[in-house]
């Protein structure tokens, strides 16, 4: 799938937005710059108009590895693990605490080996002259059920 300009990764978080539930992990892979911060950035402030909540900055958690949102009754989770080296790292971080009460959304999932129950990765890549991109998506548990198009 072509997902090439902002309006088109905002129509993508947007259905996202839709359809998960709390218990539900996005992993969400690729290159720095490809728009995973942003389509997170997205899906929140989507969740916000939603609910006639005001639109919050959301930053990349690079430096924080975890920052968290509170929307109505929804609690996102916003992992980026691109500093952490290994899977034991993920212990003091709590990525797999309170999961059935949030939505739970990691940049650079690589060093989790158990993934959860319920999850979709998605896969943002550049094209070769790096003006598009292109990304696929895997549905997992009850998330296969899903309608993504």
């Amino acid at each position: 799938m072509k997902i090439s300009s902002l309006s088109q990764i905002k129509d993508l978080a947007n259905k996202f937005s839709l359809i998960l539930k709390k218990g539900d992990f996005l992993f969400l892979n690729g290159e720095i710059g490809v728009g995973k911060t942003t389509f997170t950035r997205f899906f929140i402030n989507n969740l916000q108009s939603k609910f006639k909540e005001k639109k919050t900055e959301i930053p990349s958690p690079t430096f924080n590895i975890a920052l968290e949102y509170k929307v109505k009754n929804i609690i996102i989770r916003h992992f980026d693990l691109y500093r952490l080296k290994k899977s034991s790292e993920l212990k003091n971080i709590g990525l797999f605490e309170e999961i059935d009460n949030a939505i739970t959304i990691v940049e650079w999932p690589k060093i989790v080996k158990n993934k959860p129950k319920n999850y979709i990765k998605i896969n943002f890549k550049y094209s070769k002259n790096m003006e598009e991109r292109n990304l696929s998506i895997s549905l997992y548990g009850r998330c296969k059920k899903y309608a993504i198009n």
